[in-house]
């Protein structure tokens, strides 16, 4: 299996509003959000590619233009996890190219969240 990945960042805010009061995610707060989506494929394409990288670039355009400098809150449906972001990230490229398998979302340089069907 042919395995590659693309990164991509954006800055945002959210607020865990169902936790608890006294719980740090559930004050406004922001991130400097890191995607990475992972494409696969038994064999590669007649140009040697599992897909060309150039042809991730509209997940930057949709990034910059509904994610980055933006509240999560008023852009997803539900809470605005890494989980329910790598989820989102995942059905929205897997709907365009269909060899991605995975999408990771780190909100910090220590942490991330995967969806993985």
């Amino acid at each position: 299996m042919y395995r590659i990945a693309k990164e991509f960042a954006f800055s945002a805010s959210h607020q865990l509003c169902h936790l608890p009061p006294d719980h740090q995610c559930a004050r406004l707060h922001g991130h400097n959000y890191v995607v990475v989506v992972e494409l696969a494929a038994e064999a590669l394409n007649a140009d040697g590619f599992v897909r060309d990288y150039h042809d991730l670039a509209p997940l930057k355009t949709y990034i910059d233009e509904c994610f980055d400098h933006r509240h999560l809150n008023d852009v997803l449906d539900g809470p605005s996890t890494a989980e329910t972001l790598a989820r989102h990230f995942h059905d929205w490229c897997r709907a365009r190219w269909p060899e991605t398998v995975a999408v990771r979302v780190s909100e910090t340089p220590k942490t991330w969240a995967e969806y993985r069907p």
